[in-house]
């Protein structure tokens, strides 16, 4: 995980710099700003935070590390070799897919419409839509005075308000109704800003309307078969 991570990117960015590019738009992570167990619940997450590498380095959190070594190396050779750099920031992507293949992401939500999964997790998520991070991408590489990195987040939910979203949506699927952790406090999320990326003109698709994009997408790529109840109401229909 940290090697394709860090050398690929050092490698794309000194190309770039041979080839004399104008711009290089890097695609990094919101795991690279966030994973930070010192930050105050008060504070507003945005582009000058960034995760705690010893925090993720003794949480075994290699996909949050690989993916901060790796931004923060882009930022160093980028620096070095006179490159203009500029870094999206993207939260959990959702939307339909292009792939014929389920990706880690769309599993998040594909196991709880499935029966797999036959509880929710106490944990909170911010999700977007994969054309808004398309779109962010175009807008950084156009926008002459676009510079740094950009959060690529509409918002934050609990698991137990994206099961719900789905139940009121697809209430045909074995879809849980209980937490996995009724012991502790419900997780709250924590504060985020997306309104530099706004500033270009972004208008986020709303996540529910993702979620439900998501589903639909998963159905008709064949890797969620729809209940012979559904499919009987939409004759009807």
């Amino acid at each position: 995980m940290l090697e394709p991570a860090v050398n690929g990117t050092k490698n794309v960015i000194m190309a770039a710099a041979e080839a004399k590019v104008r711009r290089v738009v890097f695609t990094s992570s919101i795991g690279t700003v966030y994973m930070d167990p010192n930050r105050s619940p008060d504070v507003v997450v945005d582009e000058s935070c960034w995760s705690d590498l010893e925090f993720c380095k003794n949480t075994k959190n290699w996909y949050c590390y690989g993916k901060t070594v790796a931004e923060q190396d882009a930022w160093d050779v980028a620096k070095k070799n006179g490159v203009d750099l500029v870094v999206v920031n993207p939260v959990l992507v959702l939307g339909p897919l292009l792939q014929p293949t389920v990706n880690a992401s769309v599993l998040h939500i594909l196991k709880y419409l499935t029966g797999s999964a036959k509880t929710y997790a106490n944990s909170v998520q911010a999700y977007v839509h994969v054309k808004d991070v398309a779109l962010a991408h175009i807008l950084v590489f156009e926008t002459p005075s676009a510079s740094g990195r950009y959060i690529c987040a509409e918002r934050m939910l609990h698991r137990g308000e994206v099961v719900e979203i789905l139940a009121k949506f697809f209430p045909e699927y074995p879809i849980p109704t209980k937490c996995s952790d009724e012991k502790n406090p419900r997780k709250q999320p924590y504060k985020f800003t997306n309104q530099k990326i706004k500033d270009l003109g972004i208008e986020f698709i709303p996540v529910k309307q993702c979620l439900y994009e998501t589903v639909k997408s998963l159905q008709e790529k064949g890797h969620l078969p729809i209940p012979k109840q559904a499919e009987d109401s939409l004759k009807i229909q």
